[in-house]
């Protein structure tokens, strides 16, 4: 089967496509269709791998693509949303530091050594968690905003900074304990 024509890869690359379509609705101030294309892109991904599995179309594109398309999705709100104001700084950099960092490290010890197994560890699997409440929660309270909607705004913020710090160096110490290791060397 065609990698390409597999309905699972085909839902990411929907997702991709979503992403500029939601950075416009942003910078023009629609929150209600950028939640929406949120909502919409959010479901692409639950669907993507429960169709990989049912339908039996697993591909090693799929495997590589979809966390991929994930982080570019979820990095590029958080950067558009501290562009308007939404989001500080310090978040943004940490999200967006961190999934480059991971992808660059992972990019080189691919081309370099061979290493593929990049599983996300149950702090990155939180961390990720915590960074679409709280994208939900930023993008629902820019036209919906009750205090508990606030209030889940402001502490998923602060579960996002924490997970990523902790995540960040639970993925350095995991590479760096499978560098020291001697089958490193040989890609194996």
């Amino acid at each position: 089967m065609n990698a390409f024509r597999a309905t699972p890869n085909q839902l990411t690359f929907l997702r991709l496509c979503l992403i500029p379509f939601l950075v416009l609705a942003v910078l023009d101030g629609h929150f209600r269709i950028a939640f929406a294309i949120f909502v919409v892109a959010g479901v692409t991904d639950g669907l993507d791998g429960l169709l990989a599995r049912m339908l039996h179309q697993r591909t090693r594109l799929g495997q590589y693509l979809d966390p991929v398309a994930d982080k570019l999705l979820l990095s590029t709100l958080f950067l558009v949303l501290h562009h308007e104001g939404l989001i500080s700084r310090r978040v943004t950099v940490l999200v967006f530091g961190r999934d480059l960092g991971i992808l660059i490290v992972a990019a080189i010890l691919y081309a370099g050594m061979g290493m593929r197994d990049f599983r996300p560890s149950i702090f990155g699997k939180g961390n990720t968690l915590a960074q679409i409440i709280a994208l939900v929660a930023v993008l629902l309270s820019s036209f919906y905003a009750p205090a508990w909607i606030l209030f889940i705004r402001h502490w998923s913020l602060n579960a996002t900074v924490a997970l990523t710090v902790i995540s960040g160096v639970q993925y350095a110490w995991q590479v760096a304990k499978r560098l020291s290791m001697p089958s490193a060397a040989t890609g194996g």
